[in-house]
């Protein structure tokens, strides 16, 4: 007897996860997408789509519960898949809601909540920076005094960069807090650790990484959010012994906090002492298209292999990603001052994606060479800052 379709619930507060859809379609599964009424008339792959359903805030508990209940009337509902960062709780609420199998609430917290991540983390014997949370006064008191400066003020609950602040002096720490108000809470204070920074992007199956890639950032990226210029990763040395150490701790905080099946996007510094750091990590496909890097790198897609991730979990099947190719790769992107930059001069035949996107201009190379990618960047570099490189924040490279 032919078993019955799986059905996939994908939550988009943000226009992305095409290749999820699709590669969902292909395996034969339902595709029911809940986005923003305000993205109706976006470019979704709709032949991958077997029904849309628009709602004004994806963030309203009780209408997402109310209107996802709806649609359960009539699917059967086998797995829910929040497609952005800050869809993760409210997948969380709908999966405990409609018990469907899943991060809870109380897990997905330690996948947003930068303050229960460092904590769980810390808790399982992983270096994090010294931190205090914006609770009690007194104890912010004691850790000002005792943590040198400069200090980074982090919301909890937001991607990438987006709200932190740089604090230098103490005193210029109380009138923040003062303006935040009732917000004071939502956010956790940290010793800035000035270094080097990775990231790692991974897939996750039964609480085990089964593919991981470890990369280095030319320049953090708090820098390009904050202060504009060129967002630049690249693959690490696949021998290196930075390489092996970033992918063995990555595995040890998966673990720790808890990850069952999903993408994996985490981050690491290396400080001064030479120790490795856990930063944050987030349950989803890294940004700033870093899944065009892994690609280019491996020939996997993590947005299509997190699709097949959760329609062989729906099904009991096994899982297993492809053995794919042991390349390197670098990325580079800017924002442009023109519209349409013309990438064309940019000719190498190692260049094996080109972003098209108004006022961003961005490409991939990929080499068997770790070193001909680090000439190719370092060659690319300077030509974007001459050809591109808009007089602006950087804050849409960094978060895309």
């Amino acid at each position: 007897m032919p078993r019955s379709p799986v059905t996939i619930l994908c939550l988009a507060s943000y226009f992305k996860g095409h290749d999820f859809i699709r590669e969902c379609h292909r395996l034969n599964a339902r595709v029911l997408l809940v986005t923003r009424e305000s993205l109706r008339d976006l470019e979704w792959p709709r032949d991958s789509i077997d029904e849309l359903l628009l709602i004004p805030d994806l963030t309203r508990r009780d209408d997402m519960i109310n209107g996802v209940s709806w649609l359960a009337r009539t699917e059967t509902i086998d797995r829910i898949v929040p497609l952005d960062e800050f869809d993760l709780e409210m997948g969380s609420t709908l999966r405990e809601h409609l018990r469907v199998p899943g991060m809870g609430e109380s897990t997905v917290r330690f996948f947003r909540d930068k303050l229960a991540m460092r904590m769980q983390a810390e808790e399982r014997g992983i270096l994090v920076p010294e931190f205090v949370p914006i609770l009690n006064h007194d104890r912010i008191r004691v850790f000002l005094d005792r943590v040198p400066a400069p200090w980074f003020l982090k919301p909890r609950t937001s991607a990438s960069a987006i709200g932190i602040k740089r604090i230098t002096r103490a005193e210029d720490l109380w009138p923040i807090l003062e303006a935040l108000g009732d917000r004071q809470s939502h956010h956790v204070l940290e010793r800035y650790v000035p270094g080097d920074v990775f990231h790692v992007d991974a897939i996750a199956w039964e609480g085990n990484i089964v593919f991981a890639e470890a990369h280095g950032y030319f320049q953090p990226p708090f820098d390009v959010y904050h202060g504009g210029g060129l967002f630049c990763t690249r693959t690490l040395d696949r021998e290196s012994p930075e390489s092996r150490e970033l992918l063995e701790l990555n595995a040890k905080v998966i673990v720790a906090l808890g990850m069952t099946r999903g993408a994996l996007h985490t981050e690491f510094i290396r400080g001064q002492d030479g120790r490795y750091y856990f930063l944050e990590t987030a349950a989803r496909v890294g940004g700033a298209n870093i899944v065009a890097l892994v690609e280019a790198a491996t020939g996997l897609n993590l947005w299509r292999e997190w699709a097949r991730v959760e329609v062989a979990s729906a099904r009991g099947d096994e899982y297993a990603p492809p053995v794919g190719r042991a390349d390197h790769a670098g990325l580079l992107i800017s924002l442009a001052r023109q519209e349409w930059p013309d990438l064309s001069p940019y000719d190498d035949p190692e260049i094996a994606w080109r972003l098209a996107k108004r006022h961003h201009a961005g490409l991939v190379v990929s080499s068997a060479s770790h070193a001909r990618v680090g000439e190719l960047l370092a060659a690319y570099m300077p030509r974007f800052r001459e050809d591109f490189l808009a007089t602006m924040p950087a804050a849409e490279v960094a978060t895309e």
